[in-house]
């Protein structure tokens, strides 16, 4: 009896559960003289004693209340167990369960715990004003480490029936591939999640993953296919989605559990005020940006631009009363230079006050981007804009075009090296092709190997517009990026043959 009793004492004072399953295991073997035990507790771990129980093994259920936490198999010695031995793994049981159910509480209340302390990180981080992206790293970061996940990530609306991955954890070659991958809401665990506002468990995600973007151009990051349970939680402020959270882990991993959602939930609540408050603040900082933006357009056009077109039209006068040809030619050449930087100037306006005006204009999403990157490139890229943009990109190419850009600015800021970078963007005379151009200085393209898996999903999207995707050294150093997509015939254009 003593003997019993101390093994009882020894299990109960166990909290962790899988040292919890060896001490059990190991102590009833040992008590009873079976040569080899297996505790097994469904998706919560496995204890053996000596091998794997053979031919003749006892099962004993592992019970706490009502409810079976899993089974105890001993294999008994050559002479069986006496009726003690077995009232003794009876009794044994008992206890076991008991400890087990206190270890599984003690370790929901641990991990409730540690889903409070992350949900503080993220209140501090809004308390200490970081920026969204920030914002959005740390989300992902903290939801990662404590559901014990392989990856984190932030999926955000781009565009109708789309969502793009803004932000993936840790960071990496992976997580640089996945960062601006586009979904669709439809048939998608995370589309779901945006679109029911409620949380998705799936597992053999990584299958699932590949089933659903079997049809997309280009190759998918090789995690894509070692990814097993996952869980998408939508980001919910009010009515309004904001995105979604998604904590993913590798196979051979415990799934998620209903408790580690409805926790995971409560994080996503927390974390979407987070995302309210910093994308607030943001907007603040931008009015106060764009209403002194405003004063210097006004400015600029009011004051610089009527200066140096009187100075262009003087000079071309002049030219004309010049005799030596050779000077008359040279004064026409510096007023045709006034005219080339009236147009600069007047693009600057322009990207002065494009941020300012409704969502609906694409120059306006596109500045928008550009100026989002500022924070990870180390300066805001110069943006310039020919043609009938908003005219003639359809919604379908803009989508695809606004997250072409993103992740071309996404790849200078991770692998350039630059100190400055230029976006130009431009529809030709007849509206029917459009060209990205982003040139970076930095320290120009990376050896082709890495160029195809880097312009994948440039290329796709490119792809699927007739256009072509290609990053070449530009002139003087560093890098220049071209995307092009073919445009549909505009109204009124459609079956023309002139």
């Amino acid at each position: 009896m003593p003997a019993i009793l101390a093994a009882v004492g020894g299990i109960a004072r166990e909290l962790e559960l899988p040292s919890l399953l060896e001490r059990a295991v190991t102590t009833m073997c040992e008590l009873v003289g079976a040569p080899r035990g297996r505790l097994e507790l469904a998706e919560n771990g496995v204890a053996r004693y000596g091998g794997e129980p053979g031919a003749g093994a006892v099962e004993v259920p592992v019970r706490a209340g009502p409810q079976e936490f899993g089974t105890l198999v001993v294999e008994p010695g050559a002479g069986g167990f006496t009726r003690r031995e077995r009232e003794v793994l009876g009794a044994l049981a008992a206890a076991t369960g008991m400890a087990v159910e206190k270890a599984l509480l003690v370790d929901q209340m641990r991990r409730r715990e540690r889903w409070l302390e992350a949900s503080y990180d993220v209140t501090g981080a809004l308390l200490a004003a970081q920026d969204l992206h920030a914002t959005l790293r740390l989300i992902a970061e903290r939801a990662r480490i404590v559901a014990g996940g392989t990856a984190g990530a932030i999926a955000r609306p781009a565009g109708p029936g789309q969502l793009v991955f803004d932000v993936v954890e840790p960071p990496g070659d992976d997580a640089d591939r996945l960062t601006g991958l586009t979904v669709p809401t439809e048939g998608t665990a995370t589309g779901v999640a945006f679109a029911t506002r409620r949380p998705v468990v799936v597992r053999d995600y990584g299958e699932r993953v590949q089933e659903e973007q079997r049809d997309r151009a280009g190759p998918m990051p090789a995690m894509i296919k070692d990814l097993d349970s996952a869980i998408s939680v939508p980001l919910l402020v009010g009515e309004d989605t904001l995105g979604v959270l998604v904590v993913a882990k590798f196979r051979d991993k415990s799934p998620f559990t209903d408790s580690d959602v409805q926790l995971a939930e409560t994080f996503a609540g927390h974390a979407a005020l987070a995302v309210e408050f910093s994308r607030a603040q943001e907007a603040r900082q931008q009015l106060a940006v764009f209403e002194d933006r405003d004063r210097i357009a006004r400015d600029l056009h009011d004051l610089v631009i009527q200066r140096l077109f009187a100075t262009g039209l003087g000079l071309e006068g002049v030219s004309r009363l010049i005799a030596d040809p050779a000077v008359a030619a040279r004064v026409a050449g510096f007023a045709q230079d006034l005219d080339g930087t009236i147009r600069e100037i007047r693009n600057s306006i322009f990207s002065l006050q494009a941020p300012a005006q409704a969502h609906g204009s694409l120059r306006a999403e596109l500045l928008r981007v550009a100026v989002d990157a500022r924070d990870t490139l180390g300066f805001e890229p110069r943006v310039g804009f020919d043609g009938p943009l908003d005219a003639a990109v359809p919604d379908a190419v803009r989508t695809d075009l606004i997250a072409s850009l993103r992740e071309a600015l996404t790849n200078v800021a991770r692998h350039a090296g630059a100190t400055s970078s230029s976006v130009d963007v431009t529809v030709d005379g007849l509206g029917r092709r459009l060209t990205l151009a982003v040139r970076d200085d930095g320290t120009g393209p990376p050896p082709e190997r890495d160029r195809v898996s880097g312009l994948a999903n440039l290329a796709a999207r490119a792809a699927r517009w007739g256009g072509t995707c290609v990053l070449v050294a530009a002139a003087g150093g560093g890098a220049r990026l071209e995307w092009t997509a073919e445009l549909p015939a505009r109204a009124g254009e459609q079956g023309s043959g002139r």
